[in-house]
């Protein structure tokens, strides 16, 4: 049986992307930074951990030997393992973009080799005229925000006002992205589903990446809270993914958590909605006892990214990381002998950098399973790497774009 499993750690990058100027991003580095700052100590004094990051099944892997091959140091704090038992690497990205849906389809083999449309970052982010379309299309008495902002922060700004009034808070972020938040009681789910389902059409002709549902409940600023509800509606990726090539031959594609929203749910066979790290993990213990031979686990864990790297929570990331590092021999021991898992991320997000949105880095690239053979793979030149070296393990042609590093 030759079965694989994908996991990215959302926003897990390990610093030092060739092309980290042209995004203002020079100098980022998501897991060096953290290993920094607890190794200091500043996790202690935040009350929520102790001690240097503690990483060692992942370090196992080849964790902090990739992170040198793609940034020249160790994390600082943290044990260098007395063996590798992984096939490990760095990947860099070759898409335009530091967003979750070119990260992602460029794992899959896809990379994204056009420009995305993005909004301005001075005065309003949504002019009059698109402003106006939302409105017609959702009967709509008017919007709030309409500017860059932390999903987060912008409910607690206008999400009283948003139930007094009916207009649903849109702002953007530095990614190519529409994000809408509604509260799920006095707007509804179902309509503010509809509403960004209306809006995803609107947006097609300006090649706007994503349109995010973002629901949440609560009765004041002090206690509004974003819900698991959350939904992507993202454009489709421009050409057939590992995905699609793996559905094509008959195969088993499980998505686990928000992956069927990024590939617009195309070569998507199985389907698994979680909300939160520990429930994706166990959905995904669950999907490995169910795959057959030549499937496709492929797994999101959100929480990196949505509750830590865009909250600059530093000790809240380390602890995350090190929750997930202490799950990695559950998924072990579900591995039969021919199986192949890879974990990897889809950009950075450093908590520590300015601002709150993604950061352009490396990413490791950490392969395992009982009959891989460990050792070092250097630095690859594209996260399609990642896709052929599953579609080579899996027995399907290659792609047009990577080649297998195993």
């Amino acid at each position: 049986m030759a079965r694989a499993f994908l996991f990215v750690l959302d926003s897990f990058g390990i610093g030092n992307a060739p092309d980290a100027a042209d995004y203002g991003d020079l100098g980022a580095n998501t897991l060096g930074h953290i290993a920094e700052f607890c190794a200091a100590g500043a996790g202690d004094r935040a009350g929520l951990r102790a001690g240097p990051l503690t990483l060692p099944n992942m370090a196992m892997l080849g964790l902090l030997h990739a992170h040198h091959a793609a940034s020249g140091y160790w994390p600082a704090g943290m044990d260098r393992p007395s063996r590798i038992i992984g096939a490990h690497a760095a990947a860099s990205e070759t898409s335009r973009g530091k967003d979750t849906p070119s990260g992602h389809w460029e794992i899959a083999g896809t990379p994204v080799n056009f420009d995305w449309g993005y909004f301005p970052r001075e005065g309003d982010a949504f002019d009059a005229t698109l402003v106006a379309a939302i409105c017609d299309a959702g009967a709509l008495p008017g919007i709030l925000g309409n500017k860059h902002a932390s999903g987060t922060e912008i409910i607690a700004e206008f999400g009283e006002a948003h139930m007094r009034t009916g207009k649903p808070i849109c702002y953007t972020s530095s990614d190519s992205v529409f994000q809408i938040a509604a509260h799920e009681k006095s707007f509804g789910l179902d309509r503010l589903m509809d509403l960004c389902a209306r809006v995803r059409l609107i947006l097609d002709p300006l090649n706007i990446g994503r349109v995010i549902a973002r629901p949440f409940v609560g009765e004041d600023r002090d206690s509004f809270q974003r819900t698991g509800n959350r939904r992507d509606f993202s454009v489709p990726p421009p050409e057939p993914t590992l995905l699609d090539r793996l559905a094509q031959a008959g195969r088993q594609v499980h998505a686990i958590g928000k992956i069927g929203d990024i590939f617009a749910h195309k070569g998507i066979t199985r389907l698994t909605k979680a909300s939160g790290n520990p429930a994706l993990i166990e959905a995904s213990l669950a999907a490995m006892g169910e795959a057959g031979d030549g499937d496709l686990v492929f797994v999101n864990l959100v929480d990196f990214d949505q509750l830590y790297g865009h909250r600059r929570d530093v000790p809240g990331y380390a602890a995350a990381l090190e929750a997930f590092d202490a799950r990695l021999p559950d998924f072990a021991r579900r591995m039969a002998p021919n199986d192949l898992a890879i974990l990897t991320a889809d950009h950075g997000c450093d908590p520590t950098w300015r601002g709150t949105d993604h950061t352009r880095e490396r990413v490791p690239v950490l392969a395992f399973g009982p009959n891989i053979v460990p050792g070092a793979h250097g630095l690859l030149g594209s996260f399609a790497d990642i896709g052929e070296t599953v579609a080579r393990h899996l027995g399907i042609a290659p792609g047009p774009h990577g080649r297998s590093f195993l």
